[in-house]
């Protein structure tokens, strides 16, 4: 009773956060010391430790039931079974030695029932307002089957097409995937935690995982220093400054010592540094892992090092349960280590309202699919869509006569993509049902009956059944099976027959509309010329194929840019726009093919600058790119100053016409170079965008404030600071053109 008197005063008192807050409240750590104080040592090992279950699973286990009833259990992972989480709360909250309530967590990455876009397709609308609103939503979904812990978002800088989870990822700029991961946080912990359809999120993985060798899942990484403050931090900082209430480690060592045991990385920098005070949890069974790594010698020692590290929870294996009590009895680990671990659980349980109010609240109505969430659900997949090419085919006239062809076509799993455990097909709308349903002119001719299948049997028939249609659109891509965890792949060109059956299938002279659903860019370079256009849509979840129905006929354009450098070929990867120059950079004017090489050349370096001789030194679509259906002009770009100090603004400003025949938007980007530093600084980096909507022959003048803060960066001494110089600054549409000017910063 008198925990539940001082979390009555805590309310009172007006202290209830509308985000996590770097700042402890009195009364706040007075009600987690009272509890801290009537719990023993294996409450308190009890609370570090969260269970894994099947969401699958038809009845409850025993076991899991007397672990909760002994006080063995902090949280629970998978629990679908509305049941099920009711029991083994009421046990926690009624049977338990101290009565504190269990959180119960789900993988709700990007939906819960109403599935949004992958994160990758989210982070190409470039829309703040995207991001918050489908966790929002996917929130409130989760919230009412008793979810109040989500882990997402995934904040990852991702810069290799290979790596699978590259599809739950922002892309590869730093000042992006930091906007959007405020949002996203924004989002799932709404105006307040301790709402009941709000649920803790998971600023995850931490860190560098994004980093791994040749995109291969668990693996190593090499980030110096200034890298990782300069490029993979800033997304973790945005996420705790919006008040993330949890940080999850990642799977992968950095520079030698795996995440979950880097106590520089945990308890320096985001515990020192950054002020965190939610809780850290690991990876699944990524404290174990360690042994794997090399970094620990068994279970026991895998424990030590995650604790020492500051590791508070962790995830499904059992190192802490098994062996924390008797490290802390050995002196390797102290009580006083494990009761700040519990602090930061009890903490977050606190501010979700647990001990308030522990049952999820059965008049909380989900209404799952309900109208206005799976209008928000086309809307993202719209402003996710990037209009790659576009020879003069889309948007379709009405009569069209369409063939529609592709594994992707109707295929509904796929098209909600990876990590949808909870998503159900049957309320994906495919293209397939959505042209059925706007009941347009076309034909469907299934020809492969999924992304991988190597069978030509069907070709022909196919080809003399678009014969009579006016334009084929195609929808490719790969199965949702084929990106996400432990889903890297080595060629990302698209897979089966499906280059085969449109190159046949150009044979016929009729336009293509190539549409791509997949979890990450798909080379296209062996196809490019065979196709009119190209649009990729990502996976783009339940209504998916309204969205592209919209689209193709132009009631809406495609709004996405692209978060991420799209490559010529495998080969190519990482690449990144944000590179650096080195000493001999790659120009056109220099630049040698291998095709342009007389056999029997005398032996040369070609041009003495850094390229591939096959594919050149350009990605195939630059950062940033991406069209609607209208064109734009950029034209007198000013600056306030050129010369400004380290306590001026600098203000921009840029003409942008609508050029075009219809109304469209356009996204404006503001980039920056650092032309000397004290250590070589990137060609180029996102600074600001704006989203401006035109009509035809309008004209807006867009403005941008740079401040000195946003020219800071951190070097090889571990000075974060703006450095007196000259820098180059643009203004355009994407990463690789744009007006250009330049500015001093002076001391």
């Amino acid at each position: 009773m008198k925990y539940y008197l001082i979390i009555i005063a805590f309310t009172l008192m007006g202290c209830s956060q509308n985000k996590v807050s770097t700042t402890k409240t009195n009364v706040e750590e007075k009600f987690i010391d009272s509890v801290l104080a009537t719990m023993s040592i294996d409450d308190k090992i009890g609370q570090t430790n969260l269970r894994g279950t099947s969401s699958r699973a038809k009845t409850l286990s025993d076991d899991l039931k007397e672990d909760v009833r002994q006080g063995k259990v902090g949280a629970l992972l998978n629990v679908m079974k509305v049941e099920f989480v009711d029991e083994l709360q009421k046990i926690a909250i009624e049977e338990s030695p101290n009565k504190i309530p269990l959180i119960f967590g789900r993988d709700v990455v990007h939906g819960f029932k109403t599935i949004f876009p992958i994160p990758i397709g989210l982070a190409s609308s470039w829309d703040t307002e995207v991001a918050k609103s489908s966790s929002r939503i996917a929130a409130i979904e989760a919230s009412s089957v008793g979810i109040r812990w989500t882990f997402a978002p995934m904040l990852d800088i991702a810069r290799d097409s290979r790596w699978g989870r590259i599809a739950e990822s922002p892309g590869e700029d730093p000042y992006l995937a930091s906007v959007l991961g405020k949002a996203y946080v924004e989002g799932f912990q709404g105006d307040s935690l301790n709402n009941p359809t709000s649920i803790a999120a998971c600023a995850k993985h931490y860190i560098g995982y994004g980093a791994v060798m040749g995109g291969r899942d668990y693996n190593t990484t090499i980030i110096p220093e200034p890298l990782l403050r300069n490029v993979y931090l800033p997304p973790f900082q945005s996420a705790l400054d919006a008040g993330v209430a949890t940080v999850m480690t990642s799977f992968n060592e950095i520079n030698g010592v795996p995440a979950t045991g880097n106590e520089f990385l945990l308890k320096h920098v985001l515990r020192g540094e950054l002020k965190f005070d939610g809780f850290v949890v690991s990876d699944w069974d990524s404290v174990i892992e360690m042994i794997a790594h090399g970094y620990a010698k068994d279970e026991k020692h895998a424990g030590e090092l995650a604790a020492i590290a500051g590791i508070d929870m962790e995830m499904t294996s059992r190192a802490y349960e098994h062996y924390l009590k008797d490290l802390i009895e050995e002196g390797t680990v102290t009580e006083s280590q494990l009761d700040a671990f519990v602090k930061n659980i009890l903490r977050i349980k606190l501010r979700l309202g647990l001990f308030e109010t522990p049952y999820r609240d059965k008049n909380n109505e989900a209404n799952f699919y309900k109208k206005e969430h799976l209008a928000e659900a086309k809307e993202a997949a719209i402003k996710s869509s990037v209009l790659l090419k576009n020879k003069n085919v889309l948007p379709l006239l009405a009569n069209t006569k369409v063939a529609l062809i592709g594994p992707l076509a109707d295929a509904p799993l796929d098209q909600m993509g990876t990590w949808t455990f909870d998503g159900e097909r049957e309320h994906t709308i495919t293209p397939l049902k959505a042209f059925k349903e706007a009941n347009v002119n076309f034909k469907y001719v299934p020809a492969l009956t999924h992304s991988r299948d190597t069978s030509k049997s069907q070709f022909k028939k196919a080809v003399n059944d678009v014969k009579d249609s006016d334009v084929i659109v195609f929808v490719a891509g790969e199965e949702a099976i084929l990106s996400g965890e432990a889903h890297s792949r080595a060629v990302i060109d698209l897979p089966g027959v499906q280059e085969d059956l449109i190159k046949e299938l150009s044979k016929t002279g009729k336009p293509i509309v190539l549409v791509i659903m997949a979890g990450r860019p798909i080379t296209i370079t062996n196809i490019i010329d065979n196709v009119d256009a190209v649009l990729m849509s990502w996976h783009s979840g339940t209504m998916g194929g309204v969205a592209l129905q919209e689209i193709i006929y132009g009631f809406r354009e495609p709004e996405g840019r692209l978060p991420l450098s799209w490559p010529k070929a495998a080969g190519q990867l990482p690449y990144f726009y944000n590179h650096k120059s080195t000493g001999r950079p790659a120009n056109e004017k220099d630049y040698v093919s291998m095709y342009e090489i007389p056999v029997g050349a005398w032996q040369s370096s070609l041009g003495n600058d850094s390229h591939y001789l096959d594919i050149g030194y350009k990605p195939h679509f630059p950062f940033g790119f991406g069209f609607g259906y209208t064109d734009f002009r950029y034209d007198k770009l000013k600056i306030s100053k050129d010369t400004i100090g380290f306590n001026d603004a600098l203000h921009v400003k840029v003409s942008v016409t609508n050029t075009g025949e219809r109304p469209g938007k356009e996204i404006v980007q503001l980039y920056t170079q650092d032309v000397v530093g004290s250590i070589t600084r990137p060609v180029r980096e996102l600074k600001g965008f704006q989203h401006v909507s035109l009509n035809v022959g309008e004209t807006k003048e867009v403005t941008f404030s740079i401040s000195v803060k946003q020219l800071e960066f951190t070097n090889h001494k571990k000075i974060h600071a703006a450095e007196e110089g000259d820098f180059n600054l643009w203004v355009g549409p994407n990463a690789a053109s744009g007006l250009k000017d330049t500015f001093y910063l002076k001391k």
